[in-house]
């Protein structure tokens, strides 16, 4: 994909003038600067959130971060810099979420909030969960504890790296290559910026950041709706009735069941599980979440959050029918990638601002998902897998209260220590996969890594529906044999189905992923409840 994407950047962008210019107004060099300013400031807030943070609140900011905060944060954690630019893209790209039918989607979330709000939220709360797949272990045994976590590493790590890597190639095509700079230095720097101010603070400096992020993200899209109306001769009330007007408002997809990927009951039923799964489930999402006070902020902040989302998406497909208006009013050639289109009229079309907004609302997306799945990924590995929370060290019975206060201390410097050697090696991971996928350079590679942390999912699912809603106990020793094998017998039946009787899952393997786990561990449990 790096290849293609490459090609058709190059092939819009016209060869760099001494000057650099983009449009006419924004230069790569100016961009850097505006860059470099803004992380600045994130440093900033990372210094006066990070000071003596212990593992608390890194892992947890304390568990007093406001209700309001967490679900303006978790905007930005929501929509990464993939849904900034494909979402709009794919409205008049036809194929999978073509028009507005990604609404349909919406829509299922609701039914996915609920469940999280209503019975997600309040075990965790009540178990005094730090990571979530700790449940795992009291109701289902210690391997399927790791294997559940084990699971969350895999698809955050690869997902969230797939992401930087295409918000990366925009970065490097636009401002980063016509500077000179290799793609190893943009990929290597855009990881550090990440670590520099999340290693301290971890939670309780993101929460803050995101925050901002999230401002950045959205004054970016309501400013090139705004801008693109303008262009078109439309006033802010005639938006919505041209956009209705356009042959990209089409929202619910009601025929051919069996070959639309698009049809509302695949695109509902999957809005539901995505968000029960990677939300709910995901350590990323719910480690927000848990940074609440208690249970009934949470609950609010998740309502809210969903609210609010749904006008965030409207607005970004509303964005993407302006977009292709606007392509066709200038006679655009459209890109060979729809991923290519927001990019290119807000770099090459439009005004400085817009360029401007643009750089930052990508930037924004992209680090809110990303700062927050490193922070994710260290508490789960430090918590799952090095044990923070179960610490099998104590001082002697007859060790005196200085003894026992130097003791805790020298613990609590080892696993801060360990802390951040953690941190740093998921950045370098992180590193490593972009650079991968550069060296792949292939549409296959990268659609293959989405699709591989999308199937991660699925396991979880099974595991925390057969934990929630049964009473047997699960033969342990066997549960990490059906979540590798679910994941590959349902990639085996979505593509059969298509191939053979032409029948697109879409989304719905999810739904197939975690029937599959679950039934395996029926298969395999005993048939007596736990007592």
């Amino acid at each position: 994909m790096a290849k293609t994407a490459s090609a058709v950047l190059k092939k819009l962008h016209s060869p760099p003038k001494k000057t650099y210019i983009m449009n006419g107004h924004l230069s790569p060099l100016l961009a850097l600067l505006i860059l470099i300013a803004y992380f600045l400031m994130l440093v900033g807030v990372a210094w006066r959130t990070g000071r003596d943070v212990k593992n608390a609140g890194f892992f947890l900011a304390d568990r007093q971060v406001k209700w309001y905060v967490v679900a303006f944060a978790m905007i930005g954690t929501s929509i990464s810099g993939v849904t900034f630019i494909s979402i709009p893209g794919k409205v008049g790209a036809g194929g999978l979420n073509q028009s507005f039918s990604y609404m349909q989607m919406v829509m299922g979330y609701s039914v996915g909030y609920l469940f999280v709000g209503a019975v997600l939220l309040p075990l965790y709360y009540r178990l005094q969960l730090t990571s979530i797949y700790s449940y795992l272990e009291d109701r289902l045994g210690r391997i399927s504890y790791k294997t559940g976590a084990a699971f969350f590493l895999v698809a955050r790590t690869f997902g969230s790296a797939a992401r930087m890597f295409l918000a990366a190639l925009v970065l490097q095509e636009f401002i980063f290559g016509p500077l000179g700079v290799p793609f190893f230095i943009t990929a290597v720097l855009m990881l550090a910026l990440i670590y520099v101010y999340t290693f301290k603070g971890g939670m309780k400096t993101i929460i803050w950041t995101d925050t901002i992020m999230t401002a950045c993200l959205l004054i970016a899209l309501v400013w090139t709706v705004v801008t693109l109306a303008g262009r078109l001769n439309l006033g802010l009330l005639d938006i919505a009735p041209a956009v209705a007007r356009s042959s990209y408002s089409k929202l619910f997809f009601l025929e051919n069941f069996g070959s639309d990927p698009n049809h509302f009951l695949k695109q509902f039923i999957a809005g539901a599980l995505t968000v029960i799964a990677m939300t709910g489930l995901d350590q990323d999402l719910m480690q927000k979440n848990l940074a609440c006070r208690n249970i009934k902020e949470a609950q609010k902040n998740m309502s809210v959050f969903y609210v609010v989302l749904v006008f965030i998406n409207l607005l970004f497909l509303t964005l993407g029918a302006l977009l292709y208006l606007y392509a066709s009013q200038v006679g655009l050639n459209l890109p060979a990638k729809s991923d290519s289109l927001y990019p290119t009229i807000a770099f090459q079309h439009l005004d400085i601002v817009a360029g401007v907004v643009f750089l930052l609302g990508l930037v924004a997306s992209t680090y809110a998902s990303s700062d927050s799945a490193l922070t994710a990924l260290t508490t789960s590995f430090c918590v799952d897998f090095l044990g923070f929370e179960k610490n099998t060290e104590h001082p002697d019975e007859y060790a005196s209260e200085k003894q026992k206060a130097e003791f805790a201390q020298n613990l609590a410097e080892k696993q801060r220590k360990l802390r951040n050697f953690t941190h740093f090696g998921f950045a370098a991971v992180f590193v490593l996969v972009i650079l991968m996928l550069k060296a792949f350079s292939d549409d296959a590679v990268i659609n293959t890594i989405f699709k591989m942390a999308g199937y991660t999912y699925g396991p979880l699912l099974g595991l925390f529906m057969f934990g929630l809603f049964t009473k047997l106990e699960v033969r342990d020793r066997f549960v990490p044999y059906v979540c590798v094998a679910a994941p590959i017998l349902t990639w085996l039946i979505v593509v059969y189905a298509k191939d053979w009787y032409q029948v697109d899952l879409g989304f719905l393997n999810l739904l197939v992923n975690g029937a599959l786990t679950f039934f395996g561990l029926w298969a395999l449990s005993f048939r007596l409840e736990k007592v």
